[in-house]
């Protein structure tokens, strides 16, 4: 393994957050002598990502919320479902993935509108969204009294391990089909 991909893997490693390839670029700007382009950069991943893929490893890079970050295999997710489970106090709320929901899908978008969408008041869920940075303030809105913009952050991608708004569910993917007789599990 070349160097180049020794000092990827540890500001991978390192990153609390998935780590792009211009922060790893910019890191390397500051620290090295040898400027690296983002082909280096992106030729040394995919060998870390091949690295990491055989059975003697119990995680991988995996490429999320427009990043890259270690995260354990899916052989192991249940043990860890286990852990996390035990460790975990501090869960979103059945409100907050309500809120957090329509502002994903209508982003950009105001108090007001989700507060008309959700029937109830939102203040207390848009400020617990706002302390675990799973949403963001963008600017003002145009409209009377120029109430706050909010929309879903790149930690808001990484927590649902998806790389872009695309790949959220749509309404089909829980649709049933009209053609079909009888339950799945019928079959």
């Amino acid at each position: 393994m070349s160097t180049l991909e020794t000092k990827i893997e540890s500001l991978i490693f390192c990153s609390p957050k998935p780590i792009k390839v211009t922060d790893i670029i910019r890191a390397f700007s500051e620290s090295e002598s040898k400027k690296y382009n983002e082909e280096e950069i992106y030729s040394s991943l995919k060998k870390l990502k091949e690295k990491y893929i055989k059975s003697d490893f119990s995680f991988e890079i995996i490429e999320s919320g427009g990043g890259y970050q270690f995260l354990t295999k899916n052989d192991f997710s249940r043990l860890n479902e286990i852990l996390l489970k035990q460790q975990s106090r501090r869960r979103l709320s059945i409100s907050a993935l309500e809120t957090l929901s329509i502002i994903a899908y209508k982003q950009p978008v105001t108090k007001s509108e989700i507060e008309k969408i959700r029937g109830v008041n939102c203040d207390y869920t848009i400020q617990k969204l706002l302390d675990k940075e799973l949403i963001s303030i963008d600017g003002k809105s145009d409209k009377v009294g120029r109430p706050l913009i909010y929309s879903t952050s790149d930690k808001f991608m990484d927590y649902f391990g998806i790389n872009n708004l695309d790949q959220l569910p749509t309404i089909k993917d829980f649709q049933k089909e009209e053609n079909s007789i009888g339950d799945e599990e019928e079959v």
